[in-house]
């Protein structure tokens, strides 16, 4: 006879449902732990059917050690807003971001297969989506390491965005840290493509000149003055996606850069180094679902 005790317990310890609790421990002859691998083992088998399904929600989380010295930032995919704000989904974005800062990896693979409490954090992941019922995905991964200054991190709307910036700076300490912190939210918000003026790649560049010495050729510009043109256009280019030329979300009398020039000169020498941003989300395919013809197909209505 299987007790209801027996039964909370393996709900409590797995997040199973009351009906394959109780299967899993007739199955297991009343053992906690065999029912806890019979349900592990019929979660495997419920994620691998999941696995099709878009998990274009989640969040982004940020870890940035004590000594400012390590970061990370993840994105946790799932399939829908509600589970995103869930604790245990919260939690496990978190935990994973933390041990990606502590760790050295090379490959999103390689962030699967580090230990997670007891097993892997791809373990982790797929034991999660036995328990909420939807499709995961641990989709990306930033890592910053600063020797010579600190990285500090901003999340933005509950982890719908989040920021690495990291700086070099001759001081290590909370003024600096909230410089850099400044800098991640203007980011989040204005979205720079580039650090600076040099970090724009020539194919770019090349492929603006060309769409700009049409725009003016087609605006009926004489050729000789069209190059000057484009030169003006690529500088006005340079000031719309490099960060450090954009004018600053929290005071637009100053550039990003005069910003940390001005901040320099009370700090001691500070210099941005690089930074990153993810929007959750982004760049994922939606599902378009239609409910009604979904409710009629289950139904039998679509003959």
């Amino acid at each position: 006879m299987i007790s209801a005790q027996a039964v909370k317990e393996l709900r409590d310890k797995t997040g199973a449902g009351m009906m394959d609790c109780k299967k899993a421990l007739t199955h297991a002859e009343g053992d906690i732990e065999k029912a806890v691998d019979i349900l592990r083992e019929k979660g495997l088998a419920s994620a691998a059917k999941k696995s099709g399904r878009v998990a274009s929600e989640g969040v982004i989380a940020t870890f940035v050690s004590e000594d400012m010295k390590n970061a990370s930032m993840i994105e946790l995919n799932c399939e829908t807003d509600f589970v995103s704000s869930n604790a245990d989904f919260v939690s496990l974005a978190n935990g994973i971001a933390k041990i990606v800062a502590e760790n050295n990896v090379e490959s999103i693979e390689d962030v699967k297969a580090l230990p997670y409490e007891g097993a892997t954090v791809q373990d982790a992941v797929t034991n999660l989506i036995a328990k909420l019922g939807e499709n995961m995905n641990l989709r990306r991964y930033e890592k910053m390491e600063a020797p010579e200054g600190l990285v500090s991190s901003y999340i933005h709307m509950g982890g719908k965005i989040g920021v690495l910036v990291q700086v070099k700076s001759e001081n290590v300490n909370e003024e600096v840290a909230t410089v850099a912190r400044d800098v991640a939210m203007h980011v989040a918000a204005l979205n720079p493509q580039f650090l600076d003026n040099t970090s724009v790649d020539a194919d770019t560049i090349e492929r603006e000149k060309e769409i700009y010495r049409v725009q003016a050729l087609n605006e009926g510009k004489p050729e000789k003055i069209v190059e000057k043109m484009v030169d003006g256009r690529i500088n006005k280019f340079f000031k719309e996606v490099c960060l450090v030329n954009q004018m600053f979300v929290k005071n637009p009398d100053l550039s990003i850069q005069a910003f940390v020039n001005q901040e320099s000169k009370k700090l001691g020498n500070i210099e941005l180094v690089k930074f990153a941003r993810f929007e959750k989300g982004e760049g994922i395919e939606k599902e378009e679902v239609d409910f009604a013809a979904e409710v009629a197909a289950q139904m039998g209505l679509n003959k």
